[in-house]
């Protein structure tokens, strides 16, 4: 994924808003990581961007890496509830799940994109333990995708793309969940589409993608 420089305003420091320390460092952390990279951000730079000392990291956390994981893992863990949640209320057809998962999925990327910028770009710089645990929600997101796509096929509503005579639905569900990701990298707030509109078209063009029936019908 590309490194281009990503142009995003310093957060307010602690004094100024009020927020505990932990969350301060975290939303300096992951300005600092989307706008400058990981390998050359310090953990000077991050005190600084938050207005605390840089022992007051320590006391939450360890190290750099650490400081890493713990946001990219914080915000995985809430985008898979998200979903989750997202498909639990949405009933029994597949359309109507589908929709909600892609429409849940690319709002938090909207309304989060510094957060999934990090999260997708960063993690190469983790080591192979603290990236399991971050690789495991995103298969779990990804079953979840998968088993739409099956129930939908079963129920004579979805008609995925085959391949060689035979469907490859997880191929298809990696297909599809890179393209709403990839919303973070040109979303701009206050453009031409609203979060809403956005989720919506991403979730039309998802269903026509999976040769969906019309909502409806």
């Amino acid at each position: 994924m590309s490194k281009r420089k990503i142009a995003i305003a310093e957060p307010p420091s602690v004094e100024r808003d009020g927020r505990p320390p932990v969350e301060a460092i975290r939303a300096a952390a992951f300005t600092q990581f989307a706008e400058r990279g990981y390998p050359v951000v310090t953990v000077r730079d991050i005190m600084k961007a938050c207005g605390l000392t840089q022992g007051a990291l320590y006391n939450h956390f360890k190290s750099k890496d650490e400081l890493l994981h713990d946001i990219i893992t914080t915000t995985q863990a809430e985008l898979e509830r998200v979903c989750q949640q997202a498909v639990v209320g949405a009933g029994s057809d597949p359309r109507v799940r589908l929709a909600a998962f892609v429409r849940a999925y690319v709002m938090r990327h909207c309304r989060l994109r510094i957060e999934a910028l990090v999260a997708n770009r960063e993690i190469s710089w983790l080591d192979a333990e603290r990236v399991s645990d971050i690789r495991r929600s995103r298969r779990a997101i990804r079953g979840v995708v998968v088993g739409i796509l099956s129930d939908g096929i079963d129920k004579g509503v979805f008609d995925p793309p085959e391949v060689d005579g035979r469907r490859d639905l997880k191929a298809t569900a990696m297909a599809l969940l890179d393209q709403w990701t990839h919303v973070s990298m040109w979303y701009v707030p206050g453009g031409r589409l609203s979060e809403e509109q956005t989720a919506c078209l991403y979730a039309e063009m998802a269903l026509r993608s999976v040769g969906a029936k019309p909502l409806g019908n």
